[in-house]
């Protein structure tokens, strides 16, 4: 008796199932479609096989990913954030990653970017009234050989102190955010609050997921920062507070070693872009090295 009569019958039926519906993709217009399709049907059953996934699992799974499409809106991306907790975002970051290695690294996108944030001038403030000790920012962009990066765009965007993002809130704010220009060397600078760990938001689906599975929601503190510029790769990352709790459990998996920076206390006074402080505040450096596009 050959492999394949030894086989029960319900897996030889499973087994042409996932054949049938992977040769249903053969005609598919652009190869690179086919092969996406064709790949997640193959896994996705194989998935199915191995947990021997039952049809009540299947429902409420169906179930969960309606619910996390009823969540995603333009200010809340439910489902960025259950790639996030998945790995899969960090997965997909690392898989395209420049391959230069003196450009910075990157890491995960997040649930709360909103496009078009307000221009800022150097030393302006992002807070906006956000709640929180000031940080005063600053760095300069340059490419991988230290050469600046004349009129980079930069985004930046963070929770507040009680670790909430201005989208969060029900009142229409905007703050925490904002875009600003790199000046001729490169340089840039703006006023901000020092960033606090937050738990990402646990009143959804992915927080379900979490709650279920006993893993911590945390994040460490950190500000996103976006990063683009002519003929170079756009750059989305985050600047971590070195020391602060999370570093070894975020719940994105998005810390890298050399995206932790230290924000430095600063006692009250004259502080930069004019203003002045009468309590302590902090101050950050980070700079940004974009790889070029003929580096990929």
């Amino acid at each position: 008796m050959n492999s394949t009569q030894k086989r029960s019958l319900p897996a030889r039926r499973e087994e042409e199932l996932t054949a049938e519906v992977v040769r249903s993709f053969d005609g598919t217009a652009s190869p690179r479609v086919g092969e996406l399709l064709q790949g997640l049907v193959r896994h996705l059953h194989a998935y199915a096989r191995e947990v021997r996934l039952t049809e009540p699992e299947w429902r409420y799974a169906i179930d969960f990913l309606t619910r996390t499409g009823h969540m995603t809106d333009e200010r809340r991306h439910e489902f960025i954030l259950l790639s996030d907790v998945l790995g899969l975002s960090m997965l997909t970051i690392a898989i395209n990653a420049p391959t230069d290695p003196d450009a910075t690294e990157p890491t995960v996108f997040g649930p709360f970017f909103v496009a078009d944030a307000p221009e800022i001038g150097y030393g302006g403030d992002i807070a906006q009234g956000a709640q929180g000790e000031p940080c005063w920012v600053e760095g300069q962009v340059t490419d991988t050989r230290g050469e600046p990066v004349t009129g980079a765009t930069i985004e930046v965007w963070e929770a507040d102190e009680d670790g909430f993002y201005d989208v969060q809130y029900s009142d229409g704010r905007t703050a925490g955010r904002a875009r600003m220009t790199a000046d001729p060397e490169g340089r840039y600078g703006f006023w901000s609050v020092k960033p606090a760990p937050y738990p990402i938001p646990g009143d959804g689906p992915v927080g379900e997921l979490l709650t279920a599975s006993g893993r911590s929601p945390m994040r460490p503190a950190h500000i996103h920062v976006m990063v683009s510029a002519p003929d170079h790769r756009t750059l989305v990352t985050h600047v971590f507070l070195a020391g602060g709790d999370h570093l070894d459990d975020d719940a994105v998996f998005g810390v890298k070693e050399s995206l932790i920076e230290p924000f430095t206390q600063q006692p009250p006074g004259a502080g930069p872009g004019g203003r002045t402080l009468t309590d302590r505040w902090w101050k950050l450096v980070f700079n940004v090295r974009l790889a070029r596009e003929e580096a990929l």
